[in-house]
């Protein structure tokens, strides 16, 4: 017997009983179906998760001022006044990994245009943050470094502040009033959205000159941060240790004397994030690889059931010459149709269901053409090794006593 004729022949005897056929099937179109749909969902928010990570800034290192021990008192990171702005130049200048360090400092305060008003942050800083950040502009322009030298009185509004101030309106060129100095808006910044670290509204902020904030606003002459932007992703961690030393030389750290800083690298979340969802999608694709379990077992019950259905037509084959080996390959392949046709059913569902979801959440879908080849061999291997026990039973059966079955 060749391959095609058995083949036809399994086609045929599905095609008996289409409706047994299908509910057959129906756990191998959910397995394959779950598992796909759980690798591309589980792979698009992973990477939205990167997306929103990215969003923060290029090969992103956060310095920022640490904690104070008062009489064996830790009061928390963001007290000392050592990190200052000859500091920033020294990580610019002196760490060949670093490409970019805009300093900074901030400070909450409540804003006025006309009859609108707006509590944010103000925030401190020099021209260079916004492409340490990677942060566009949706109008205007950012302030200059003559702006940070003369102490300007200009700003840069986050896009919330916009909205709230302005509403639907260009602010450029308009004045508002931070605290009670007049502030000339210069530019507007494209909307980043919420933080994935913080969950903060990015967009609910203004920058102003360094030099402005700390001398008007905070009277103050340390920083309280400095951005910094490495050469590359996998130089960030180099660059981390160079400030790291560096700013121990510069502060006079002594050996065993704790860190009167913080370095933060981003990478180190975007890593974890990765992990985090690669775990995820690990436990979830066992757990919906149970229904292709559940499945094969759903074609060996059937199986075993058309077996004792086709024990005489078994028998009539075996007398007129089928050998055992056909009859085992008659069934097997019989088998092994239910699980393709449930499989490429099932690829179907699980890409159906992954748009759907995409759609609802509004998250990117990665389906990985390996997922697609992998769920739908599994099926068939489920299926060859469920339907190998009631092939080879209806391989064993004796022909005389099987015609004589009624």
């Amino acid at each position: 017997m060749y391959f095609l004729d058995a083949f036809q022949l399994a086609l045929r005897a599905l095609g008996r009983n289409k409706m047994r056929s299908i509910l057959t099937m129906l756990g191998m179109i959910i397995g394959v179906g779950a598992v796909i749909a759980v690798i591309g969902i589980g792979r698009g928010a992973a990477a939205k998760a990167q997306e929103q990570l990215a969003v923060l800034g290029s090969n992103m290192l956060f310095v920022g001022s640490g904690s104070v021990n008062r009489y064996g008192l830790n009061v928390g990171s963001g007290q000392t006044k050592t990190l200052v702005l000859s500091d920033a130049r020294a990580i610019a200048r002196e760490c060949p990994s670093v490409s970019t360090a805009a300093p900074g400092v901030q400070t909450g305060q409540q804003v006025v245009f006309g009859n609108q008003n707006w509590a944010t942050q103000v925030m401190g800083t020099e021209p260079q943050y916004f492409e340490v950040r990677n942060w566009p502009f949706a109008s205007g322009s950012s302030f200059s470094e003559d702006d940070v030298t003369q102490s300007a009185t200009v700003a840069v509004l986050g896009d919330t502040v916009r909205k709230y101030l302005f509403g639907s309106s260009n602010p450029i060129g308009y004045t508002i009033r931070i605290g009670t100095l007049p502030f000339k808006v210069v530019g507007v910044l494209a909307p980043k959205g919420i933080s994935a670290g913080s969950g903060q509204d990015q967009d609910d902020v203004i920058f102003a000159p360094l030099t402005t904030v700390q001398k008007k606003l905070l009277g103050q002459d340390w920083l309280r941060w400095i951005m910094v932007s490495a050469t590359s992703r996998q130089a960030s961690y180099v660059a981390q240790r160079q400030i790291e030393s560096l700013l121990r030389d510069r502060h006079k750290a002594r050996p065993g004397d704790p860190d009167d800083f913080v370095v933060r690298n981003l990478a180190d979340v975007a890593d974890a994030e990765a992990e985090r969802g690669s775990v995820m999608t690990t436990l979830l694709t066992i757990v919906a690889s149970v229904a292709l379990l559940v499945g094969g077992i759903g074609i060996m019950n059937i199986m075993l059931v058309s077996v004792t259905e086709r024990t005489r037509e078994i028998g009539i084959r075996m007398a007129v010459g089928a050998t055992e080996e056909d009859v085992r390959r008659q069934f097997l392949l019989e088998a092994i149709v239910l699980g393709m046709i449930g499989g490429a059913v099932g690829i179907l569902f699980g890409v159906a269901s992954s748009l759907a979801v995409s759609n609802l959440l509004q998250w990117p879908i990665l389906i990985p053409p390996y997922a697609i080849v992998a769920s739908t061999l599994f099926a068939i291997a489920i299926a060859i090794f469920f339907g190998f026990y009631p092939a080879r039973k209806a391989s064993q059966l004796n022909p005389i006593e099987a015609l004589r079955y009624e």
